[in-house]
């Protein structure tokens, strides 16, 4: 999926918000009149306009049965589900379904119809004329990175998973719906093309801007594509709903805290990028300074080693200051190349393990052109998550139990760095 595509302008339809208002369901009548918990229990949180909520937790806690009241593929035996205000009990089915988009584990393309076909499977049924659907399923198609000529006329059997799921996520775009729901949409496929899926699901999501109730059994899954994360226990109860951060560094109870695990701090981390660490400028030399000079300066700072830079400001590596001769030029075979390369959108769990693995205390952070940055140290990453929890601890006083702010606004942690791939260098087994 890709975000920008040539020639094709990106839909952004006004998104909803939606607010689940002491929702239960119960299937067995006889035991709810015993007071027997039910599939959901009292579920009552909002997901505001344009952000994923992720729904997570253990098999039996109502993750799916929550989804499906959304779109009234399930009823609530009481309470309320309103969708920007309006109770969805008082729209009729089928018009609230085609006003909400569907993306489930298995797609569920037809086997028999094109992928064009399969794309515009709502426009068909909302009477847009031929045209007017094949342009939309061919706009679509490009947004997810499926080259229409190439792909418009082939059938789901001719497609990889990865791909089907793809498709699967355009039909649900088709009628440029303000909500999606989507229940585990990246389980069926392997670990590598998941990945994939979700970190180009997060770029689309940033120009499209949907309100999407997202499902997963993945802890890690769920800090990774929320906004807002609502942990269910098993009988349908919220066990705790805010942002991944929050519920990491604050879970509200012993079972989020279990449900989390015992890595909350590097799962913490993922959550962050290296553009968020406020860097400082880092002194370099350059190819062709004096040596001397660059001795005699080296001892004005605790760093021992000095970052050798070309005209470019493109880091070539680094020269430890007692092998910095007394006289002459530098040159760039007196540097060795130690410390990983880092980018902005380099998540902190990412940096941090490059650093360690390398052995090293510092990486060099550059731009998409190579030029540097900054530089990041252990340190540093240690610091300012230490500076993170104790400001989320202040943050969190005066919540409610669920740990849902009073306000119902969330940090938007994917503006800028976040929700973008990183791609940092390889790391050297040496460094500072």
């Amino acid at each position: 999926m890709h975000s920008q595509t040539t020639g094709h302008a990106v839909s952004r339809s006004r998104a909803a918000t939606v607010e689940f208002d002491h929702v239960t369901k119960h299937y067995d009548s006889v035991q709810n009149r015993r007071g027997a918990a039910g599939a959901v229990d009292d579920l009552s949180f909002t997901v505001p306009a344009g952000k994923i909520c992720v729904l997570v937790g253990p098999s039996g806690c109502g993750k799916t049965t929550s989804l499906k009241m959304v779109n009234r593929l399930i009823e609530p035996t009481s309470g309320r589900i309103r969708i920007d205000t309006v109770d969805i009990s008082t729209r009729e089915r089928t018009e609230l379904r085609r006003g909400i988009g569907y993306v489930i584990q298995q797609v569920g393309l037809f086997p028999h119809q094109t992928i064009e076909e399969n794309v515009a499977t709502v426009p068909r049924l909302l009477g847009w004329q031929t045209a007017r659907r094949r342009e939309r399923a061919h706009e679509l198609l490009a947004l997810i990175g499926l080259d229409p000529a190439k792909y418009a006329r082939r059938y789901p059997a001719q497609l990889s998973g990865g791909e089907r799921q793809r498709v699967g996520v355009a039909r649900a775009l088709a009628a440029d719906p303000p909500i999606m729901l989507m229940d585990e949409p990246f389980g069926a496929v392997d670990p590598i093309v998941r990945e994939r899926l979700q970190n180009e699901f997060l770029r689309l999501q940033e120009d499209l801007a949907k309100t999407i109730l997202f499902v997963t059994h993945d802890i890690d899954e769920a800090i990774k594509m929320g906004d807002l994360v609502a942990v269910l226990e098993v009988g349908g109860k919220l066990a705790q709903f805010g942002p991944p951060e929050e519920m990491l560094a604050n879970p509200a109870s012993d079972f989020v805290a279990r449900f989390v695990g015992t890595d909350r701090g590097l799962k913490l981390l993922s959550l962050f990028r290296v553009g968020h660490l406020p860097m400082a400028e880092f002194p370099t030399v350059r190819v062709g300074d004096d040596a001397g000079t660059a001795r005699r300066r080296s001892r004005t700072h605790a760093f021992p080693y000095e970052l050798l830079v070309d005209d470019g400001r493109r880091p070539i590596g680094w020269i430890p200051d007692k092998a910095i001769p007394e006289e002459g030029a530098l040159t760039a075979d007196q540097a060795v190349p130690m410390s990983p390369r880092l980018d902005r959108r380099t998540t902190l769990k990412d940096a941090l393990s490059l650093l360690l693995d390398a052995n090293v205390q510092a990486g060099v952070v550059v731009d998409r052109h190579g030029a540097l940055v900054g530089v990041v140290t252990v340190d540093e990453i240690a610091a300012w998550m230490r500076q993170r929890n104790a400001s989320l601890g202040e943050t969190v006083e005066g919540r409610d139990g669920t740990g849902a702010s009073a306000e119902g606004g969330t940090e938007d942690r994917r503006a800028g760095p976040h929700g973008v791939d990183a791609h940092p260098a390889p790391a050297a087994a040496d460094s500072p």
